[in-house]
C-alpha cells in the first residue's frame, strides 16, 4: 500500500510539474521549458517501454533537439484508463499501451478481439498496415477524441495449460484466467472453457494452488511472469493479437506545424518498426527459455482452429454488430485470401 502511495504521491507531482505544460507548449521556439512526456505502464524493459523509448529517442534525432521527450514508464503516471483520460484531456501528450483497456473508450476497437482471426503475424500486419484498414481504424480513434500515430504489437496470445489440448473437447470446463473483457470471456465459454477474470499479480499463485488451470499472454509475459514454471504445455492458440497503439490527442496533434506532424509521424513509423522487430526477436527468445524449462509447445492443427471458429460464430456476430460491417469486413479480408476465416456475415 505504501508503494502504491508513493507512486500516486509521484504521479500527482510530475502532472502538476509537467501535464498541463503540454497544452501551453510551444513546440516552434527555440526551447522547451519542459518535455514532451510519453508514457506507459508496462516497464521498460518489455516491448511496450521499447516502443516509447524509440519513438521519443527519434522525435529527438529528426527535429536536431528542437523537441526534446522524457519517457515515464511502469505506470509512474497511472495505469491504463488513467493514461488515456490524462491523453485525452492534454496533461500526457503521448501513450502508448495495450488496445485491449480502450475497447471500454472505444467499442469498435473490439473488432481486434475476433477470436482466431488471423494466426500468423505477417498476414495481422497486413492488415495493420493496409491503407483502408489503417483509415477506418484511425476514424475510430479520432472519434474518441485520439489521433492514432502507430499500431505495434507483441505478437499474439496464447494459452499454457496443464492439460494437453489435442481437441475442441479438451477445453471443456477448464478455468482459464482472461483480461477482465467481455469479447475474450464470451470467446472461451464459446469454446467450452470457464474464464475467470484475475488481476496478473495472482496469476502464479492461482496456478499454484489450482484456483485456474491455465491463463492467456503473450510469451513475453508468460516468461516475465514465470508462469511457464506451473504449466506443462503452452497451446499457440493465437486467439487474439496482443497490439500497442502509439497515441496522441485530437487537440494536441492539431496543434501542430506541418513540420512538427512530419517529425511526429516519422518518428512513430520508425519506432513501429523497431518495435516489431524486437517483438519477433523477443517470442523467439521467449520460446527458447520455455522449451529448455520442460515446457511443452503444443501447436494446434488447421483442423482444431476451425472448429475453434465454428464454436465461436456467435462471438463474431456480436462484434461485428459492435464494430460495423466496414470495419469488420476489411479487418478480415486479409485471412479470406490465405483461408483463414470462415465468417462474413450479411448486413441484416
Amino acid at each position: 500500500m505504501k508503494k502504491r502511495y508513493t507512486y500516486m504521491m509521484l504521479a500527482a507531482m510530475l502532472l502538476s510539474c509537467f501535464g498541463c505544460q503540454t497544452k501551453k507548449q510551444d513546440l516552434a521556439a527555440s526551447s522547451q521549458t519542459y518535455p514532451i512526456i510519453i508514457a506507459t505502464d508496462s516497464p521498460s524493459d518489455t516491448v511496450t517501454g521499447l516502443f516509447a523509448e524509440k519513438f521519443a529517442q527519434e522525435v529527438i534525432r529528426l527535429s536536431e533537439g528542437k523537441i526534446q521527450m522524457k519517457v515515464y514508464d511502469n505506470g509512474v503516471l497511472g495505469g491504463d484508463r488513467e493514461l488515456l483520460e490524462s491523453c485525452k484531456n492534454e496533461d500526457i501528450a503521448f501513450v502508448v499501451q495495450s488496445s485491449a483497456p480502450q475497447v471500454n473508450f472505444m467499442p469498435k476497437l473490439a473488432v481486434f478481439d475476433l477470436p482466431v482471426a488471423y494466426t500468423d503475424i505477417s498476414s495481422l500486419r497486413k492488415v495493420l498496415d493496409d491503407e483502408d484498414f489503417y483509415s477506418q481504424i484511425s476514424d475510430v480513434y479520432k472519434d474518441g477524441g485520439f489521433h492514432l500515430m502507430a499500431l505495434a504489437d507483441q505478437n499474439f496470445r496464447v494459452m499454457t495449460t496443464n492439460k494437453k489440448i489435442s481437441s475442441i473437447n479438451d477445453f471443456k470446463g477448464l478455468k482459464i484466467r482472461t483480461m477482465e473483457n467481455s469479447n475474450h470471456i464470451a470467446f472461451w465459454k464459446a469454446i467450452g472453457a470457464n474464464p475467470t477474470p484475475m488481476t496478473m499479480s495472482e496469476v502464479y499463485i492461482g496456478l499454484q494452488q489450482g484456483t485456474i488451470d491455465a491463463q492467456e499472454n503473450p510469451y513475453e509475459v508468460i516468461v516475465s511472469a514465470k508462469v511457464y514454471e506451473q504449466q506443462d504445455y503452452v497451446a499457440e492458440t493465437n486467439h487474439v493479437p496482443h497490439l500497442l497503439s502509439l497515441i496522441t490527442s485530437n487537440s494536441f496533434y492539431d496543434s501542430l506545424t506541418v513540420e512538427q506532424k512530419q517529425i511526429f509521424d516519422e518518428a512513430a513509423l520508425l519506432a513501429r518498426n523497431h518495435a516489431r522487430k524486437q517483438a519477433d526477436k523477443r517470442v523467439e527468445n521467449r520460446l527458447k527459455i520455455i522449451e529448455e524449462s520442460g515446457t511443452r509447445m503444443l501447436p494446434l492443427t488447421d483442423d482444431l482452429i476451425n472448429e475453434i471458429r465454428e464454436k465461436s460464430k456467435h462471438v463474431y456476430a456480436d462484434i461485428q454488430k459492435q464494430c460495423g460491417n466496414e470495419l469488420y469486413n476489411t479487418y478480415l479480408k486479409y485471412g479470406k485470401e490465405k483461408g483463414e476465416i470462415l465468417y462474413e456475415y450479411s448486413n441484416n
